[in-house]
């Protein structure tokens, strides 16, 4: 019986048993990328993205000082065919991860978003108080020509039990980061330039 290499996506499933987080470099086509960095751009313009806030239901607040991101959530119905692209490749990774891991994962949740130069994101958990809905964060990277000195690198705190390892993460277009989102706390750090995302979780059923 012959032996083939594991997949891209396997290749994620390894790195999520053995570490709890994974970067995977040209996750989607360029094509798709720069079609989504168009449409974050182009919803911008319009004034489509709101401010992002913090907290669910009667504690739900936009708060500047925690977070900066503009976002516009993703809807099945209305999504560009650079947006089903990027479903379409997610799925399956869900796909191989509730092979490989048993996640349980069921559906993903997401938005566009941007950070406007010199926005961030404090150091938080994508975990709402008293949901484990959210199993799986990912981030989708939409930007061209990142340099180190542009700097908004995502901040993942591999030490739970305080801030001394972490690893910094450049946001690279095509580039996807994933990463258990109830054991790993994270910041997102001021850029020099615009920032651009695709954000979102997998699910189990609540």
């Amino acid at each position: 019986m012959l032996n083939h290499p594991p997949s891209r996506t396997e290749l994620v499933a390894e790195a999520l048993a053995e570490r709890g987080w994974a970067i995977l470099g040209e996750f989607v086509p360029e094509a798709t990328w720069h079609a989504l960095a168009a449409e974050v751009r182009s919803a911008h313009a319009r004034g489509d993205l709101r401010p992002a806030g913090v907290g669910t239901g009667e504690r739900y607040r936009v708060a500047g000082e925690v977070r900066g991101d503009l976002v516009g959530w993703l809807e099945a119905t209305t999504a560009s065919a650079a947006q089903q692209d990027a479903l379409l490749r997610l799925d399956s990774l869900r796909r191989t991860l509730n092979r490989e891991l048993q996640l349980g994962l069921f559906d993903f949740e997401g938005h566009l978003t941007l950070y406007p130069p010199g926005a961030s994101y404090r150091r938080h958990r994508d975990q709402h108080r008293g949901s484990h809905a959210r199993v799986l964060s990912c981030v989708l990277y939409l930007n061209s020509n990142w340099r180190t000195e542009d700097e908004g690198q995502l901040r993942l705190y591999l030490d739970e039990a305080g801030s001394a390892d972490y690893c910094d993460v450049l946001p690279e277009g095509g580039a996807l980061v994933c990463f258990l989102s109830e054991r790993f706390s994270h910041e997102v750090l001021p850029a020099r330039r615009e920032r651009l995302s695709l954000t979102g979780w997998f699910r189990r059923r609540s």
